[in-house]
């Protein structure tokens, strides 16, 4: 395996009884890089991540982390690896301080190491104060961030990021991905996140899309999103089916919603004030933007040329 690969896979799958839940997942993933694998529920994300994780044996296939092969030595990568799931691993009863405790004991860090550890961690999420207070008293975002440093507290090669800010407002979502840009840029650690905010994803060096267990797409998220159109055209109209006949045969077939309407702009160069002018009296609202990773996502698997993907 390449010396600079944090993590590696060939043909890695993931059966349940007859359910294919991870099919012949391929992956090179660089060290240090912050990778993202998006996808809606139901996907295979989090299955990837019980694999990479030895949470579970794959029923076929291999696969590395830091040139360890993860089927050889389970405890080794467990020591290389940090993970945060998406329902939090800590005791609600117990304070910060001992949750982050339990965890250095399991990792086997000395009392001196642990205490340094835990004050460089807690001074990173502003949690200091908080030390001794039980997780009942903290916030969402603050029981987060604490689920974020038990991830790191032992300085994994690897942490792997389970829909970490599901059920967050977007201030604490905001926050956590303050620290976790922190972390990497101090620690030089490899990022891997799974996420259906696929917004939250625009910051990684590449992202992959899986659907029903099969890796479908990569790349970098700004070049996916340059690649997909110039402009996103949204338009809600009472009557669907005139817009359509009046601008599909300029801008494509749209992905229709009842009387919302998505078109992708591939020129650079439309008049958009005049062609709401145009359409004034067949339209409620008309907005163009540029487009992000949730268009690159729909556009992929419900192109109205293709059909919506299952």
């Amino acid at each position: 395996m390449h010396a600079e690969l944090a993590i590696k896979t060939q043909g890695l799958t993931k059966k349940y009884g007859q359910t294919l839940a991870v099919n012949n997942l391929n992956l090179e993933i660089k060290a240090g890089q912050f990778y993202g694998l998006l996808g809606p529920n139901g996907a295979g994300k989090s299955t990837s991540i019980h694999m990479l994780t030895t949470m579970t044996a794959a029923t076929a296939g291999d696969a590395w982390i830091a040139g360890q092969k993860v089927a050889d030595d389970p405890v080794a990568i467990r020591a290389m690896v940090g993970l945060v799931f998406q329902d939090s691993a800590l005791d609600r009863t117990m304070s910060i301080d001992e949750n982050l405790q339990f965890a250095a004991a399991m990792y086997n860090l000395s009392p001196e190491l642990a205490n340094s550890r835990i004050n460089e961690l807690l001074t990173v999420f502003g949690l200091e104060k908080q030390r001794h207070k039980k997780l009942l008293a903290l916030s969402g975002g603050q029981r987060r961030a604490v689920d974020i440093a038990r991830g790191v507290l032992h300085k994994p090669k690897v942490l792997f990021l389970d829909e970490p800010t599901i059920g967050l407002d977007l201030p604490n979502r905001r926050a956590i991905w303050r620290f976790v840009e922190q972390l990497r840029r101090d620690e030089g650690m490899t990022v891997f996140l799974t996420t259906h905010y696929l917004e939250e994803a625009a910051a990684c060096d590449h992202v992959d899309f899986i659907q029903q267990g099969q890796l479908q797409l990569g790349g970098d998220p700004e070049v996916l999103t340059q690649k997909l159109a110039s402009h996103i055209l949204e338009i809600t109209t009472p009557n669907p089916d005139s817009v359509i006949a009046q601008i599909a045969r300029l801008f494509g077939t749209p992905i229709q919603e009842d009387d919302h309407l998505t078109f992708k702009i591939a020129a650079d160069d439309v008049d958009f004030y005049q062609l709401q002018q145009t359409l004034s009296n067949s339209i409620s609202s008309m907005q163009w933007r540029k487009p992000n990773l949730n268009d690159v996502y729909l556009w992929t698997f419900c192109d109205p040329e293709q059909g919506e993907s299952s």
